[in-house]
């Protein structure tokens, strides 16, 4: 069963929170028996990162509790200073944007999003009807209001929008995202791309290409079309 997005995400804050804390602890500065309790905090961590991976979240969860706990009753007797980052600053993940016609959403899509989702919060932008023809000359089998629609009901978007029917790299612009992620299928340069949206004014983005596609023939839309012709189209 696949996990809840934003309990995994809580999680890794939690962790991420408690790595800093211990990071700033200076063996130096403690005694023995602080220094037992650290390790115990350590110990505690390295379960939470373990059940993590294994995707228990529960367990995750109760291990990094118990790590913060026992930080934060030393800092309270005043043994070691911690200065905790806000929940909200911890969850603040980075904006990742994908684009894409997604015109009939199959695995191929749920595997790119899903890859984003693990970068940060999913802003999706959706092809418009118009620039579908255009680039592929010929209409979409799914207009784009409901393209819109089933894409941004996928657990790991955050956000989708429309594109923009003059100008593709608008919304980029609008949404200013932190890193773009391009599918294995798109014939854009991430250098070019990169290049572009520094010209506009968007800096400092990350631009990454997944390297290979996965899965069969049905992962992509113009083997499901094939498919469909070939069982319901014959003479």
């Amino acid at each position: 069963m696949e996990n809840n997005c934003i309990e995994e995400g809580r999680v890794r804050a939690y962790i991420a929170n408690v790595e800093e804390a211990l990071s700033s602890i200076s063996s130096k500065s403690i005694g023995k028996e602080v220094e037992k309790v650290v390790e115990l905090a350590k110990s505690y961590l390295f379960d939470a990162k373990y059940y993590l991976d294994k995707g228990d979240l529960s367990t995750a969860l109760a291990c990094i509790a118990y790590a913060e706990g026992l930080l934060d009753a030393l800092n309270h007797m005043g043994l070691v200073g911690i200065k905790w980052k806000p929940l909200t600053q911890l969850l603040k993940r980075p904006k990742v944007l994908v684009a894409g016609a997604f015109e009939i959403l199959h695995p191929g899509h749920i595997y790119l999003l899903k890859k984003a989702w693990e970068l940060g919060e999913v802003y999706v932008v959706v092809a418009r009807d118009k620039n579908f023809k255009r680039f592929k000359r010929r209409d979409p089998v799914i207009p784009e209001e409901q393209r819109k629609k089933i894409v941004e009901s996928v657990k790991y978007v955050s956000h989708a929008v429309l594109g923009d029917e003059e100008d593709i790299y608008k919304p980029i612009e609008e949404i200013s995202p932190d890193i773009v992620l391009l599918g294995p299928d798109q014939h854009v340069d991430p250098e070019e791309l990169r290049k572009e949206l520094e010209r506009r004014g968007v800096r400092g983005v990350r631009v990454d290409k997944l390297s290979e596609r996965v899965g069969d023939k049905l992962y992509s839309v113009s083997g499901i079309i094939d498919r469909i012709v070939e069982k319901y189209c014959r003479d």
